[in-house]
């Protein structure tokens, strides 16, 4: 990890928050991104209220896909499932105060996989969360460069 991180993005690659996985999760997403290596999937445990009561990630991938997730599983947490679809990949890197330019690609997966694991779960239970668009399961580079 290079100059150009932030004091959270550090401390998130350095302390993951929620690393794991979760037994019989409610809905689980796994987005990768072909150019970098980099596979991101996360779990959550959704109750009855369609609130997420817990968020686990695994990623394999640089410091920064690391800290990314792990920021991602600590906004979604306690949120609605409609909330937690406001949790864009800006609200990522905001919370972490920024990412380099060559890492933005790393927020738009915790993005895409906080989408995937929410569509699992609309799958397996029937549901239509409003605003759900179906999970790439692949992440360019070209779509993150209307970013800048």
């Amino acid at each position: 990890m290079a100059m150009g991180y932030s004091e959270k993005v550090m401390d998130h690659f350095q302390n993951p928050r929620n690393m794991g996985e979760i037994e019989n999760a409610s809905g689980v997403g796994t987005v990768g991104n072909a150019k970098c290596g980099d596979i991101m999937r996360i779990y959550m445990d959704i109750d009855e209220n369609q609130i997420i009561r817990d968020c686990k990630f695994k990623t394999f991938g640089c410091g920064a896909a690391v800290a990314t997730s792990s920021m991602a599983t600590e906004l979604v947490i306690g949120k609605s499932v409609t909330e937690a679809l406001q949790v864009t990949n800006k609200a990522v890197m905001e919370a972490l105060d920024g990412l380099p330019p060559v890492k933005v690609h790393c927020s738009l997966l915790a993005e895409e996989s906080i989408h995937a694991a929410l569509w699992d779960y609309a799958q397996k239970n029937n549901i239509r969360i409003e605003g759900l668009e179906p999970p790439k399961q692949d992440i360019h580079e070209d779509e993150a460069e209307e970013e800048y």
